[in-house]
């Protein structure tokens, strides 16, 4: 079975990793076992090489402990799934009912044009495992403050691109990019089979090109959550994180009624971190066999967030 484990962060990246394959150690893997890594960067340019796994690189603001300038969350299968060179350097796993892929960029063109590059890349991917872009189970975009008003224009790529089953999605917003030009970067992850969309009756995903859920196999894999009513769409509990840890977990127990949280993925802001500490013992009360990984960014879509959680579940 798929296991993810918890974030590591650090200020030196070599210690970082040391420290993650030690926890992998714990878990019963070893390195040949990984079929993904996310490394949480600063920086741009600050990706570590990694041989024969794909890598997410993620830009972020940084970490819960303010030293902190790197991070890194791996994803161990025994035997570490299936392989496939994509022929220029590239690589993907097939773990399970996933397939892994590493995060991709491009530095020309404006916003719609780069999100449409970034859909177009991940498509020539997922061809090398014999899949096209209607396999994706989530995106999650990466791009920056000044673009929030120009974001909605990625909808018009992902609904010529994207679908039949629209994948979940989480955005954003990080002010140091990627890459020097990068408008977007998009991490993105599918699955084998047919995919099943996951949504307890917001009406409000029927003019969406995302869904709160889609299932691979056993695995479901959501979107990210905000403290957003699914019926008004209004931003709820405005300036309380913990209101709003609490608004977006149950909101996921909707979504996975009789799911297993597996994962547990949080973007708090500057502006929600002072409190970030007291989320601890819900979150563990709530979802005790989650790996957690916690990283800050500079904002989110809805000015009034202080949190998105992406979260992960296996189905019982």
């Amino acid at each position: 079975m798929t296991t993810y484990l918890p974030g590591v962060s650090g200020t030196d990246p070599a210690a970082v990793y040391a420290a993650a394959v030690r926890q992998l150690a714990d878990a019963g893997f070893g390195p040949d076992d990984i079929v993904h890594v996310t490394q949480y960067v600063t920086r741009a340019g600050g990706a570590v090489d990694v041989h024969r796994v794909p890598v997410s690189v993620v830009p972020v603001a940084g970490f819960p402990d303010p030293a902190h300038t790197f991070g890194v969350e791996l994803v161990a299968h025994p035997g570490g799934g299936t392989v496939i060179d994509t022929g220029d350097g590239g690589v993907l796993r097939i773990a399970g009912d996933l397939v892994h892929l590493p995060s991709v960029h491009t530095t020309t063109g404006e916003f719609r044009d780069q999100y449409r590059w970034c859909l177009t890349r991940i498509g020539e991917l997922l061809a090398h495992a014999g899949l096209g872009l209607d396999a994706l189970v989530s995106t999650t975009d990466f791009t920056a403050t000044a673009t929030r008003a120009e974001y909605p224009r990625c909808g018009r790529p992902r609904r010529e691109l994207l679908g039949p089953v629209f994948p979940g999605a989480a955005g954003i917003l990080v002010d140091t990019p990627v890459a020097a030009g990068a408008a977007v970067s998009i991490a993105a992850l599918a699955g084998l089979g047919p995919l099943r969309p996951v949504n307890p009756g917001w009406a409000r995903y029927d003019t969406l090109t995302y869904q709160p859920g889609v299932v691979a196999g056993n695995t479901l894999v959501m979107s990210g959550f905000g403290a957003l009513d699914p019926a008004t769409q209004l931003a709820v509990h405005d300036g309380d994180l913990v209101a709003q840890a609490a608004f977006i977990y149950d909101n996921i127990d909707l979504v996975a009624p009789d799911a297993r949280v597996t994962r547990i993925l949080e973007y708090v802001t500057p502006a929600g971190l002072a409190d970030y500490d007291k989320l601890a013992a819900m979150r563990t009360e709530r979802y005790p066999d989650a790996a957690v990984t916690s990283v800050v960014c500079s904002a989110l879509l809805r000015p009034e967030f202080l949190i998105e959680v992406v979260p992960t579940a296996v189905l019982a």
